[in-house]
């Protein structure tokens, strides 16, 4: 496919959802290693006996984490488009952290495309709305509008 026509394909999905991820679960384990690999172990996150005492009731994941999870969410969604060589994240306009995420959640994404448009001769840059739901929560986690390209070659 060339990179004009993966263009007219995608400008047919904008507005539409486009994609819905299979669910993770964000365990404690799980938490423990972000904090570690990013060096923020404050206790909100590491200490579930003395967040069980604080007004959130246990430790809540890291935003960044369940931010973190978008990429694995995008692979569920997005396979390469023929002709399509990578896919390059190339950032956010917006992010918003909306409720905590609770050891034992299960979280998936949900993607709207919301723009695309040929950037150079061999990339599209493709807008998402990313929606992270948790399971059996009426809020979502987070809401970010996501860019991403699709590289052809």
């Amino acid at each position: 496919m060339s990179i004009e026509a993966a263009l007219k394909s995608l400008e047919a999905d904008i507005g539409q959802e486009v994609g819905t991820s299979r669910w993770i679960t964000v365990d404690q384990p799980m938490i423990d290693r972000f904090a570690d690999v990013t060096h923020d172990t404050q206790w909100i996150h590491t200490d579930p006996e003395k967040a069980a005492t604080s007004e959130l009731g246990s430790t809540i994941a890291h935003g960044f984490l369940t931010l973190s999870l978008a990429s694995r969410f995008a692979y569920d969604c997005f396979p390469l488009m023929p002709g399509q060589t990578m896919g390059i994240n190339y950032g956010f306009n917006r992010i918003r952290f909306l409720s905590p995420v609770r050891p034992g959640a299960r979280l998936r994404g949900r993607f709207t495309l919301t723009a695309v448009r040929k950037r150079t001769a061999t990339e599209l840059l493709r807008e998402t709305q990313l929606s992270v739901e948790i399971e059996g929560q009426d809020t979502l986690a987070l809401v970010a509008e996501w860019l991403g390209l699709a590289v052809f070659a």
